[in-house]
């Protein structure tokens, strides 16, 4: 008999309640057992969904107050020293600190996992590292489920894809760290073992990525230690592509049952069903973990039937991925286009679709009809819809030619222009684009999405918080100002609301990390811009200063990434929708008089495609994307793109080849070695590297960010360089705000005094 399970599911619940009552402990308006209360209800509430939807398995372990990488990390006892915690002192109060940071201590580093907008947490591991297990808080959460009376399928993250995620402080090699950590994983499912655990869900999505050899051998050895002794049954996880490169390793392994994603990686079915040992599960993730779209499920039902003939109770049916990255539940999609919701599947309707899956199996497909019938007129209903496609988009698209996407003149002829009209002193100051969202703006904002507060009120509230943004900008003696961005609720979905074939939800939020939720818009149709979405408000926050004020746009490669994309045709496609669309906003900014226009690029480096033999083709389409998005204007204009929280040194010739005047980055957290790829590349035009954190409430001292400032002198010219926070100001606080930027700019004028005087003499 087919069996459904889960690899993961939402954490933040359906009206962001995690979310809220992080922020209400954060500021202290609650004490830690409301928000630990808060996360067991939580948790018992994602166990009834699978329970009520029939799923084989409760899946436990990937609760996380904050992130699970954090989590495994401090049960693992990998606590860095810097803090002064003992790993065994550390509970949910004290995470926080690795988290957040405190006042002495920068928060641990922080970046995307694989390719999606989920940022996790960066394992900081000493070269004589010793890891201990501290697993109360986990086994706890597994002891809640197995309460609930139903099969508890524990998940723990592999140990390679731990490891490879990690960050080494100081020499040597991560794998050689590798047998301890083993210990501890062994000892962690042996306690599983007692507790009557049948099978635990080891996730290595490292394994759909390139390996080195090491790496490979590293699995063997793995494996091997953990097939030693009392033990549950192992299901290893592979998921976010295919794995048929590795596929002969995999096979070998001595694991129990294998995962894999046949969304992403729909072509490998076939080799891997063949190369699965004997008597091995099969998880077949059939319903799409990544997207919103509604499962055909008559053609997966198709799909799936020989493995059932084949594999009988050791098919097992899954989504491809945990489904943390959907919304939870339509239910309260209340006000999206009919037609549009009708399309739609988030976490609970695949839920559903997995009940409906399993009972076509088990019961025949008369048994399910009426759904399968409703999944077929969806398609069918989409696949004709005259909301999708657009003839005047069809059009623009066949008229774009190469010399759109290039400027007139190269970087060295256009920046001797762009300084000559700018007169910024050396090392000009600025930020990345949005100040803090006050309950003020919030609440206005809402108020205006009611019908309570007129379109002219609207408009002179935000104008308010729009000057007071720009003299606050002026007070500091910032050089380059910004409007602050108060009218925006999010820097994809403001522009979503102003596109055509976007669609919008009312609660589809996601997490991004810890309590910073987003709720990405909906690519239904091809995509047009109607009218200008940002000149009134940037040509208004102008008209208030002598000082250059940055437009600022969301390019169209991270409009497309942070957004749920259509899959009725390729990405290359949309994104190039998106660049004219940007491309347009450009160019009417220009007309208005804004000199300094900033095209957000932060989810660059994460669109880059797991395996580097895919990556030229994405890297070519993404980069051509961003430049016709860009290259529209004279040469005086200075474009500036932003990109934060990734690794760049890799792909840094195609960084380059954006050709944007200046781009600033996030170094703050690793205390500025991103940087120094940049440098050993010498990077051609202008860099702002970040000199603080703006994900934690921290404010570093003129003192630390003087000396951020020098190590980046030492790496790029300072004639070239801008000073700048990590990333947007919205998630803060006015007078944490106000601190950090008052200390950066006395840090650049101390440097820049410095700089000068050296020059003199």
């Amino acid at each position: 008999m087919a069996l459904t399970h889960i690899l993961g599911y939402p954490r933040i619940g359906e009206r962001r309640e995690l979310k809220f009552a992080l922020e209400s402990y954060w500021q202290g308006q609650s004490a830690l057992e409301a928000l630990e209360l808060t996360c067991d209800e939580l948790a018992a509430q994602r166990w009834r969904r699978q329970r009520d939807a029939g799923t084989g398995w409760l899946t436990a372990g990937d609760f996380a107050a904050y992130d699970l990488m954090l989590d495994h990390a401090l049960m693992f006892g990998a606590v860095p020293a810097r803090f002064g915690l003992a790993p065994a002192a550390v509970g949910l109060a004290e995470s926080f600190a690795l988290a957040r940071g405190t006042a002495q201590q920068p928060a641990l580093e922080m970046t995307k996992w694989f390719d999606t907008n989920y940022h996790y947490l960066v394992p900081e591991l000493a070269p004589d590292q010793r890891f201990s297990l501290h697993a109360s808080r986990y086994l706890a959460q597994v002891d809640a489920a197995l309460a609930t009376g139903g099969a508890v399928k524990p998940v723990l993250i592999g140990p390679l894809t731990f490891l490879r995620l990690s960050k080494l402080d100081g020499p040597g090699e991560r794998l050689a760290l590798l047998p301890q950590l083993l210990e501890v994983y062994a000892e962690l499912l042996e306690t599983l073992h007692r507790r009557g655990i049948e099978w635990v869900q080891l996730d290595e999505p490292v394994l759909v990525t390139d390996l080195e050899t090491a790496w490979q051998d590293a699995f063997e050895q793995a494996y091997a230690r953990l097939a030693v002794g009392p033990r549950p049954r192992l299901l290893l996880a592979t998921y976010f592509g295919p794995v048929l490169h590795h596929l002969p390793l995999i096979g070998a392994l001595p694991v129990d049952g294998l995962h894999v994603d046949l969304v992403r990686g729909a072509s490998q079915l076939g080799a891997v069903a063949a190369a699965l040992p004997s008597g091995r599960v099969l998880s077949a993730g059939v319903i799409d973990g990544r997207n919103i779209w509604r499962t055909d499920l008559r053609r997966v039902l198709k799909q799936l039937q020989p493995l059932q003939a084949e594999l009988g109770d050791r098919l097992w049916i899954a989504p491809s991925c945990s489904l943390l990255h959907v919304p939870c539940s339509l239910a309260h999609e209340n006000r999206l286009e009919p037609q549009v919701r009708r399309w739609l599947a988030f976490a609970d309707e695949k839920l559903g679709e997995l009940e409906v899956l399993r009972r076509a199996l088990v019961d025949g497909e008369d048994s399910v009809q009426e759904a399968l019938a409703e999944s077929d007129a969806s398609l069918a209903a989409r696949r004709h819809s005259r909301l999708v496609t657009n003839d005047y988009v069809t059009k623009r698209l066949a008229s774009v030619d190469d010399s759109m996407a290039r400027r007139t003149a190269p970087f060295a002829e256009r920046i001797v222009q762009q300084r000559q009209a700018l007169q910024l002193p050396l090392l000009p100051t600025t930020t990345i684009g949005s100040f803090p969202q006050t309950p003020e703006i919030r609440a206005a904002r809402a108020a205006h999405r009611r019908g309570e507060l007129g379109a002219f009120d609207y408009l002179q509230a935000m104008r308010r918080e729009i000057r007071h943004a720009v003299e606050q900008q002026e007070n500091l003696g910032l050089d380059v100002l910004v409007h602050g961005e108060p009218e925006r609720n999010d820097m994809v979905e403001h522009f979503a609301e102003h596109l055509f074939g976007f669609g919008i939800t009312e609660n589809g939020w996601v997490q991004s990390y810890g309590s910073r939720c987003v709720k990405p818009p909906i690519i239904y149709g091809d995509v047009y811009r109607p009218e200008a979405m940002t000149v009134d408000t940037t040509r208004y926050a102008q008209s208030l200063t002598s000082k250059p004020v940055k437009g600022m746009l969301t390019g169209p490669v991270t409009l497309l990434q942070w957004s749920f994309v259509r899959d009725d045709q390729p990405r290359e496609q949309t994104a190039r929708q998106l660049a004219l669309a940007i491309r347009d906003e450009v160019s009417d900014l220009e007309k208005a008089g804004i000199r300094i226009i900033q095209i957000d690029e932060p989810a660059f480096r994460e669109g880059l495609p797991l395996r580097r033999e895919d990556w030229p083709a994405y890297l070519d389409w993404a980069v051509n994307a961003f430049r016709l998005a860009a290259c529209g204007v004279a040469d005086g204009t200075q474009i500036h793109t932003h990109m934060c929280y990734s690794e760049f040194n890799d792909i840094l010739p195609a960084i380059a080849a954006l050709d944007a005047d200046v781009i600033t980055i996030e170094t703050s957290r690793s205390r500025m070695e991103l940087l120094d790829g940049f440098g050993a590349f010498a990077y051609p035009n202008e860099i702002g590297p970040g000199v603080y954190d703006i994900h934690s409430p921290r404010v570093p001292g003129v003192e630390e960010m003087q000396q951020l400032l020098d190590r980046a002198c030492q790496v790029v010219d300072p004639r070239r360089l801008w000073v700048n926070p990590d990333c947007g100001l919205k998630t803060r606080r006015w007078t944490e705000t106000m601190a950090a930027l008052r200390h950066m700019v006395e840090a650049a004028k101390a440097v820049r005094a410095r700089l000068t005087e050296e020059a003199v003499h």
